[in-house]
């Protein structure tokens, strides 16, 4: 500057843009290379030192405000790295917005956004939201903080809002009783689309457009189970927003009574089956995802329990030919892809349920070679401890149980006793230490598919006597109510584990092909 440009022939030079604090740390920062950020002052260093083009405190303040990030400053931090150009924070932000909607929306920050921004953000594939009726109420909530000016966007709002994809019942009742909606010609005709989808959509053509896409970031259920026909093991999964199961894969290897888990988000592991220590694992970040096999397990097992705890898969109990009945437990490290023993468990069993709860490795019921209707005990794994420690008995034999863990709480599902299959469900908080019971299922089961999704407990197939069942049911337990899922499973029946996955690409229904 002193040497090229004009001000090398100025006494004084105006430095307009610079807030006085700034400019004293920064040059305190040049002579001693130190300097704090902190909420005080990261607002006007940043600036600084953007304009002087000093890099290290520039990132040191787009470090310190994504550390901030929360659902109530995310979309100003969004906007001032923007405005500064600050790439990893400007993704880091928008990033935090998309997956935490639920929460921003209720912020002021979110009232204060154009409506091009608002289109921006609900129309995007990524938005995280557990239903589609949080974006048609965020739609109305932005609408009506400045009724005047916002109400003649409401139908080019609408027009991303998808509404095929929630529940006839929230569209009657909530979406075309809204006064906004029910006043405007163009959003009513979105609402006869979404009925019209619902009317038609277990069958072909269904129109392409924007509404009826499920978003990438949603929650879809992924079955692992034995198919009703030639005894292969399918790969499905539902969707519960457009409420549709697909088959996605075959898999390489018959596994009878094996255990299916989720590591690392996007990777399935089935794990034995009688005669088998093998495992397979099909990678959901593939473009084109297919079975593939991983590292063996110690020892042979089936009606074994898997769970994972901070990404460590465990392998618990289980039968083979050899050993019969075992209380041996080991884990697999996918980092060092090796698997390790642990300490037994107090006892042998097999077809016990298993869920994973502060940390803490849960094996509840199913039954061993002295009590071969089902046992009421259940314990739990200290991983750090490498102890298995006694919980409280259920209130009923369980064999056949399976675990299901939502919002702190640990669902022991159906099962078997010494007299028939149950209907019956119990929970466990640690808080209290007791076994409670709540609402029957519709239908007995005992070993179906026991997932949590969307705040919600689904119970998948599993048998009711000797006959497998292709239904699903949901329990809510705001409502402490069980509902049948209107679409049943289309390739299988006798299911062998179920998982909840994010939707990606490659998850692709008749709606979205």
């Amino acid at each position: 500057m002193f040497t090229n440009f004009a001000e090398k022939n100025h006494d004084h030079v105006v430095m307009g843009q610079l807030d006085s604090t700034a400019l004293k740390l920064l040059v305190n920062f040049i002579y001693s290379g130190k300097i704090v950020v902190t909420e005080i002052n990261v607002l006007v260093l940043l600036p600084a030192a953007n304009l002087l083009q000093l890099e290290e405190v520039r990132e040191a303040c787009c470090d310190f405000l994504q550390s901030q990030l929360s659902p109530t400053n995310c979309i100003g931090i969004n906007a001032i790295a923007d405005l500064h150009s600050c790439t990893q924070l400007l993704k880091s932000s928008e990033l935090y917005v998309l997956h935490h909607f639920t929460e921003v929306i209720g912020g002021d920050e979110f009232l204060s956004l154009s409506f091009e921004q608002v289109i921006k953000l609900i129309s995007n594939d990524e938005l995280i939201v557990p239903s589609e009726e949080k974006v048609f109420e965020s739609v109305i909530h932005w609408v009506k903080h400045e009724l005047s000016s916002r109400q003649c966007n409401l139908p080019q709002l609408m027009e991303h809002v998808r509404l095929p994809l929630i529940s006839k019942h929230y569209i009657l009742k909530k979406v075309a009783e809204e006064p906004l909606i029910n006043n405007c010609l163009k959003c009513n005709k979105y609402i006869i689309e979404a009925l019209y989808f619902h009317l038609l959509k277990s069958e072909e053509p269904i129109p392409q457009n924007i509404r009826i896409k499920p978003r990438h970031g949603d929650k879809v259920i992924l079955v692992v189970a034995m198919a009703a026909t030639d005894l292969l093991l399918g790969t499905e999964w539902y969707d519960p927003k457009i409420d549709q199961w697909n088959f996605l894969s075959e898999m390489i290897t018959y596994r009878y009574k094996a255990g299916v888990e989720v590591v690392n988000d996007n990777l399935v592991f089935a794990v034995g089956g009688k005669s088998l220590k093998s495992v397979d694992v099909l990678d959901l970040s593939l473009k084109s995802p297919c079975w593939e096999p991983s590292v063996d397990m110690l020892t042979k097992r089936y009606s074994l329990g898997v769970g994972v705890i901070n990404n460590y898969l465990y392998a618990v109990g289980g039968k083979n030919e050899i050993d019969g009945y075992l209380d041996s437990a080991e884990v697999f490290d996918y980092n060092t892809q090796e698997w390790s023993t642990i300490s037994s468990m107090s006892t042998d069993r097999i077809d016990f349920g298993v869920g994973v709860l502060n940390n803490l490795l849960y094996v509840v019921g199913g039954c061993n070679g002295s009590s071969v209707y089902g046992l009421d005990t259940v314990e739990c794994y200290h991983p750090s401890l490498d102890t298995w420690i006694p919980v409280a008995k259920m209130r009923v034999h369980r064999k056949g149980v399976r675990v299901g863990v939502l919002d702190g709480v640990l669902y022991a599902v159906g099962g078997l006793n010494e007299s028939c299959t149950l209907s019956s469900v119990e929970t466990y908080r640690p808080s209290t230490g007791i076994w409670t019971p709540i609402a029957d299922m519709h239908f007995p089961r005992s070993r179906p598919g026991v997932v949590v999704l969307n705040g919600l407990l689904y119970v998948i197939g599993g048998l009711n006597g000797n006959s497998s069942l292709d239904s699903v049911e949901c329990y809510c337990p705001n409502t402490n109510e069980w509902s049948i899922v209107t679409a049943s499973m289309k390739y299988m029946q006798t299911v062998g584990g179920a998982v909840a996955i994010n939707r990606t690409q490659h998850f692709k229904s008749i709606y979205d092909k």
